[in-house]
């Protein structure tokens, strides 16, 4: 079985300050909730429950997040407060938590290759912790992805999940190069990092989750770093294709909504969605919204 997850953490956030000057980008709150406990949830409920985040400067927000806190849960049993009590339970979860820094963000495939000795030759999964997917319930996906994998693990070095955007968006993505695009699963050609609209070779945006050998850290130390000084994951992948090597495609099925919270009109989408489909406000401020 597959549960040794990497959840990246590291980046700055830019394009959500001032939100994000003092605040990590993935604890900002979606709903009733910070957006890594949705990740961090989705990963446990699929039975990845051995987690490592690559962090940043300024995100110890996230490592007291999933703390116990004994001093808050006395004070809300002393004073009545059950039902905020239960609020906590993801504190209890069967999962251990560890955490790394990346000392220069200079990239998430940089990010990853500072998991290696945590993923010590494993398989493991990589999941963007500003990444949602699923709305009413976790994902479902990444169980798939790695059922595939052990099915074909002779075989298949890595598994991704793809989402289809608008031609307008694939400019902001990976994209897949399928070799057969109506196919459940599909394997990869090639990956194209944020191509043109007129040169994109399908609409399939990489989706934030991943599954990989433990090759792919060979391919992380010899991909060159882009002109901005970045390591980039997608050209790692590529490199690992053109070697011949097997990297799967899957698509994240239609009830499963991502939610890739990079901009305020991505993090606004993903609130609105979250707070209307609350189990008690959500109604009443459907009602508000649509009066």
């Amino acid at each position: 079985m597959i549960n040794l997850g990497v959840i990246a953490v590291a980046g700055r956030g830019t394009n959500l300050l001032p939100l994000t000057k003092s605040q990590p980008k993935e604890m900002l709150p979606v709903g009733r909730k910070p957006i890594v406990q949705y990740v961090v949830e989705e990963l446990i409920a699929c039975h990845v429950d051995r987690l490592l985040f690559v962090t940043g400067p300024d995100k110890s927000a996230i490592e007291n997040h999933f703390d116990v806190n004994p001093d808050l849960i006395r004070f809300l049993r002393v004073t009545g407060k059950e039902d905020v009590l239960r609020e906590l339970a993801f504190e209890r979860e069967d999962a251990e938590y560890f955490y790394t820094r990346q000392r220069h963000q200079n990239g998430l495939g940089q990010a990853v290759l500072c998991t290696e000795p945590f993923v010590r030759g494993h398989r493991f999964v990589v999941a963007l912790g500003d990444t949602l997917l699923g709305l009413h319930r976790p994902s479902e996906v990444l169980t798939r992805m790695t059922g595939l994998f052990e099915s074909q693990s002779g075989e298949v070095k890595g598994v991704i999940a793809f989402d289809e955007v608008g031609p307008r968006e694939v400019d902001q993505y990976g994209i897949a190069a399928p070799r057969d695009i109506g196919a459940e699963y599909f394997e990869l050609a090639d990956l194209i990092e944020k191509p043109a609209m007129d040169q994109a070779p399908s609409r399939l945006a990489v989706a934030g989750r991943y599954v990989f050998s433990p090759i792919l850290f060979d391919y992380l130390r010899k991909t060159p770093p882009t002109a901005a000084g970045n390591v980039e994951l997608t050209d790692a992948v590529r490199l690992m294709i053109r070697d011949g090597h097997k990297v799967l495609g899957v698509r994240i099925p239609p009830g499963d909504r991502r939610y890739d919270i990079g901009s305020f009109e991505s993090y606004y989408r993903a609130f609105l969605d979250f707070a209307m489909n609350d189990p008690v406000c959500g109604s009443g401020l459907r009602e508000k919204l649509n009066g």
